[in-house]
């Protein structure tokens, strides 16, 4: 009989990206399972102006991928919608993790959060809260902390997964 190769552990860090606030969720997946690793808000002060605050944010995301060394990063790309202003601001912020991850060879995936709804909820226009349910549900965790933005990078994280396979 033939055995059966143990899955490789597949260590993805999902970014929802804000200059305000960027929620970053890490998530191993050895081919059956997700195992929570770590998740929080990067919140730099809000008071600092705009390069400041993107230095602070592209700081924090460096130390966080030298800390836990994912092998894939996946970022939530911006809902344009009406408010263009926030989309840009959402781009910079993305670009942040694009730079972090780039500087160590960390393959990058961009989803929408339709996408990113679809996939974790099975519905692409999910609330915040059904996403928030099913992330907790998913990674069989309590609630870390009542912010979306960390829930929403798990979510990125969990979808990235179930892209992959």
């Amino acid at each position: 009989m033939q055995s059966v190769e143990p899955y490789d552990i597949v260590r993805v860090i999902g970014i929802d990206p804000g200059t305000v606030a960027m929620g970053y969720g890490i998530i191993d997946w050895d081919g059956q399972n997700f195992d929570y690793v770590e998740s929080g808000v990067i919140l730099p002060k809000e008071s600092d102006s705009l390069p400041l605050r993107l230095h602070a944010i592209h700081q924090e995301i460096t130390d966080i991928i030298d800390r836990y060394l994912p092998s894939e990063l996946a970022v939530e790309d911006p809902f344009v919608g009406n408010n263009v202003r926030s989309a840009f601001a959402i781009g910079q912020a993305q670009s942040l993790a694009f730079i972090s991850a780039a500087r160590v060879g960390i393959g990058v995936w961009r989803y929408s959060p339709a996408t990113i709804k679809q996939s974790v909820t099975d519905y692409g226009r999910s609330s915040k809260d059904q996403v928030k349910e099913m992330v907790l549900s998913l990674l069989r965790m309590e609630l870390v902390t009542n912010r979306d933005d960390e829930a929403d990078a798990l979510a990125v994280a969990l979808c990235h997964i179930q892209q992959r396979s």
